[in-house]
């Protein structure tokens, strides 16, 4: 039976049953590409909230929620958290979600470990519990803070997939979709909701497809009943699942054994953009595909500056690399001087960004 494997394989993924604190300190340092972090989110609920028709309303009640104080919840904040850091491979990123009640003391830890924040995302939930006392706002978002290890990782952001995924506009910071429910929802034997803070697979996809690529690894500390695991396992990532609750653990293992994986080649990016090396434009100096005094065009023809020796360009009195002089000639704040510049080779007019296409392969072939 399930409840006697502490851990079990599914392909190159894990489930760990088992408190997060001990847990993470079995799991090898540097190791994970990306961590998505739900953790408790210390409600502080006092009183049951009812409906005006007096049922009462389901909310976090569970014991894994429940600390004596916010210093208790912090200790505990920044203990997994150092873990994580330490799983987290350099050029990693980690997510957070919370609501208002946490996420302020996510953040403090968050950046007290020296983790770099690239965004906070508002997920505008379409349709919210209502505030039916009506003697606050309704509580209508959370907030999830996108994070890497140092401010120096490079990490994965997969621009023209969330772009894609958004009428092929430039996705923004606040993503509006529907809370988890329906058939998504899980239910336990009684048919009752199963996990009071199950996440939409909609807004997890959104957040793996962003930040990883296919057969990276996906660390979930707080696995809960397995939203992380299933579209990771749709999406072709591997995941590592911590869950302390036995009959979640169980309810996710089921749930995830079903999920079959979609083809995403219409969904994610299909170049190695990200992938890609960079090239100084003096390696093209370096390689002889051009000669420091030789003369450089835009494609009109009507523009032309003269390359230095330490590859920078020079335009009449004025001096730098390919990118600020392109920009400085057609007056505009940036240019893509690989595009923009032009040299002559065999009489012909051949773009510097064929020359760096050129070094690229070699240099691939070579690896």
């Amino acid at each position: 039976m399930f409840k006697t494997i502490k851990k079990l394989k599914i392909r190159n993924s894990k489930f760990i049953l088992g408190n997060s604190l001990n847990e993470l300190k079995d799991l090898e340092t540097s190791s994970v590409d990306m961590i998505f972090c739900d953790p408790p989110y210390f409600l502080q609920l006092s009183k049951e909230l009812r409906r005006p028709d007096m049922t009462v309303v389901k909310g976090v009640e569970e014991n894994w929620d429940k600390f004596s104080s916010y210093a208790e919840y912090d200790e505990f904040t920044s203990l997994w958290l150092k873990e994580c850091k330490r799983i987290l491979k350099q050029d990693g990123t980690i997510w957070l979600i919370g609501t208002y009640h946490n996420i302020y003391r996510l953040g403090f830890h968050l950046q007290n470990l020296n983790f770099w924040i690239l965004n906070d995302i508002i997920w505008n939930k379409v349709n919210p519990l209502p505030n039916f006392k009506g003697t606050r706002f309704t509580n209508a978002h959370e907030i999830i803070i996108w994070a890497t290890k140092s401010k120096e990782s490079k990490y994965t952001f997969n621009y023209h997939t969330m772009k894609k995924m958004n009428n092929n506009k430039q996705m923004r910071s606040d993503w509006s979709l529907k809370v988890c429910q329906g058939k998504e929802r899980l239910k336990n034997e009684f048919k009752k909701t199963l996990h009071s803070t199950q996440k939409p697979e909609q807004l997890l996809e959104r957040i793996v497809l962003a930040s990883t690529r296919p057969g990276d690894l996906i660390l979930d500390p707080f696995f809960g009943t397995g939203t992380t695991g299933a579209v990771c396992k749709k999406l072709g990532r591997n995941f590592i699942g911590i869950e302390k609750n036995s009959l979640y653990m169980k309810a996710a293992k089921q749930r995830i054994m079903q999920v079959e994986p979609i083809d995403t080649s219409a969904i994610e990016e299909v170049s190695n953009k990200n992938l890609l090396k960079k090239v100084p434009f003096s390696d093209l100096l370096k390689k002889g595909l051009i000669q420091p005094g030789e003369r450089i065009f835009n494609s009109k023809k009507n523009i032309e500056a003269t390359i230095l020796p330490n590859g920078n360009l020079k335009f009449k009195k004025r001096e730098g690399s390919i990118h600020k002089i392109g920009a400085y000639v057609q007056n505009k704040a940036a240019c893509n001087g690989w595009t923009y510049w032009y040299v002559k080779s065999n009489k012909k007019m051949v773009s510097i960004n064929d020359h760096r296409n050129l070094l690229r392969t070699e240099n691939s072939s070579k690896e």
